[in-house]
This record gives structure tokens, sequence and C-alpha cells, in this order.
């Protein structure tokens, strides 16, 4: 940044990191709730069986686009060591992977759709695990330079509900995958709400992070 004095500068490149995680987590958030409402007014009433059925609706692209910004932001993301970087890139992957690779439509499958399905399938559930780690292990790194706050450990405990929710929605969508189609729990949808809660876990992880709430006080 010319022209700023190196203290400056520092301030300046900090709060850019914190706006790409507050931005990660907003649209983590947002997207759940933004595809359902938005395919309520664009085809009609119904919810499609998870997230990711909503590519074949009429959010296809805020679906697409919403995985893509977050795989940018990703990739832009820089933590502590370089392990967080490695993080970042391969969650940056496995989004875009998520993106272009969809889910296997309920109708008229072919054998090609399938074999993408499957790859989908891998890249989600990659993505999701990596999303897990941040929470888990990098989000909960101490800077040993500092005194630990109240609000970091508050937030160190957001990031393990989080993480574990993220978790447990990998096993329970597995779990509900093994279900018969004729089950009466699948008439509700759960893998859509198992998503969304990850997403949900996700996002605000994110926010947190990104000091969107329980920023440390001023001293």
């Amino acid at each position: 940044m010319a022209g700023l004095p190196p203290s400056q500068s520092n301030k300046a490149l900090v709060l850019s990191y914190l706006d790409i995680r507050k931005a990660i987590g907003i649209i983590g958030i947002a997207l759940p709730l933004a595809l359902a409402i938005g395919k309520y007014f664009i085809d009609g009433p119904g919810m499609e069986s998870s997230i990711s059925h909503y590519y074949y609706t009429g959010m296809r692209n805020v679906l697409v686009g919403s995985l893509c910004a977050i795989a940018v932001f990703l990739l832009s993301y820089r933590g502590y060591e370089r392990k967080d970087e490695l993080a970042g890139d391969f969650a940056c992957i496995f989004a875009i992977g998520v993106a272009f690779f969809p889910t296997t439509p309920v109708l008229n499958a072919t054998e090609r759709d399938k074999i993408i399905g499957i790859l989908h399938l891998i890249f989600a559930t990659a993505f999701f695990s990596t999303l897990a780690y941040f929470s888990l292990a990098l989000f909960r790194i101490k800077d040993k330079t500092k005194i630990i706050t109240p609000r970091k450990k508050l937030r160190n405990h957001i990031y393990l509900v989080c993480g574990c929710t993220i978790l447990a929605c990998i096993v329970l969508i597995a779990m509900v995958s093994l279900l018969s189609p004729e089950s009466p729990i699948k008439q509700h949808n759960p893998v859509f709400w198992l998503e969304a809660i990850a997403i949900w876990a996700f996002g605000w992880s994110w926010f947190t992070k990104g000091e969107g709430i329980l920023k440390d006080r001023e001293v």
C-alpha cells in the first residue's frame, strides 16, 4: 500500500483479511435461505431435497456464483502459518469442484451425470471436511505473544461448536443416504436441512473469525 507508513499499511492489511473472513461468513449464512426463498419466487413453492439440487432450478447462478465467490476468498486467505494457506487453497479447489461438477439430477440421469454426481459428492465431502478443519484446528490457534482474552476463549468455543456441527452433519447426511427412498424421514428433506446447518455453522465460524462478533475490546 504505497504512501502509507508501515504501521498503517499492516493495519490496513489486517482489516482486509478480516473483511475477507466476514464476507465468507456472510455468504455462508445467507446462502441456504437465499436459495430456498429465491426458488419460491422464481419456480414456485416446494423445496429441493438438497442444497446441491438448487443447481437445477432458477437459482443455479446464485448457487454457482456464491461457491465461486467463496472459492476466491478462500484462495486469498492467509493465516499464521503455511498450513493455513494450504487449507485455503484446497478448500478453494473443493468449492470450485462442487460448483462445476453438479449433483446427479433426480430425473433422467445419464451415466455421465452419475459419474459427475460422484465427483460432486467427493468434492462436497472434502469441502465440508476442510471447513471443519478450519474451525476445529486453525481458528483456535493461540497467539503466544498475546494474552488470551475472555472473548478469545468464547470465540474458540464458537469455533469448536461450529466445527463439531459440520462433522456431525457430514455423518448424518451419510446415514440419511442409506435410508430407503420410501422412508418417511426423506419426506422432510433432511439432507437439505443438514447441509443448511453445516453451511450456517461454517458461516458463523468465519464471521466470528472476521471479528463480526465478539471482537476484542480496544485497550
